[in-house]
């Protein structure tokens, strides 16, 4: 049974930082594409970063580009977002999620496989 397990979410104020995690298993991803996307409270779920099977390349969303950074290990099976300079916009369930091609993508519909989602809220 796959499995894509966050963590790391919390409630932080404007400015600070957090790392979230996410643990694959039941299939290996190391040729696969990752990517976490959010979603706020009333709102569709939006791409927030992505990053290809080898993880030297890696895209971002406007919103977000200088502050997060997505890495991966994958012989740990481990995917990272680090958050950092956070704002109250961010505030949002956070999902990791794979797909079985190697490139990222910014389309959630390119995504095979998801979490469960982690929250993040961000008090001003």
């Amino acid at each position: 049974q796959v499995q894509l397990v966050e963590s790391g979410g919390g409630l932080v104020q404007a400015g600070e930082s957090l790392r979230l995690s996410c643990k694959t298993s039941g299939r290996t991803f190391i040729n696969s594409a990752m990517g976490w996307f959010r979603q706020a409270p009333g709102k569709a779920r939006e791409f927030v970063a992505a990053i290809n099977d080898s993880g030297l390349r890696t895209v971002y969303a406007d919103s977000v580009k200088g502050r997060f950074t997505i890495t991966r290990v994958s012989a740990q099976n481990m995917l990272y977002l680090q958050m950092n300079s956070l704002k109250p916009e961010d505030t949002a369930v956070y999902f990791c999620a794979a797909r079985r091609l190697a490139a990222g993508t910014v389309h959630e519909g390119d995504y095979d496989f998801w979490g469960q989602g982690t929250q993040v809220t961000v008090s001003s």
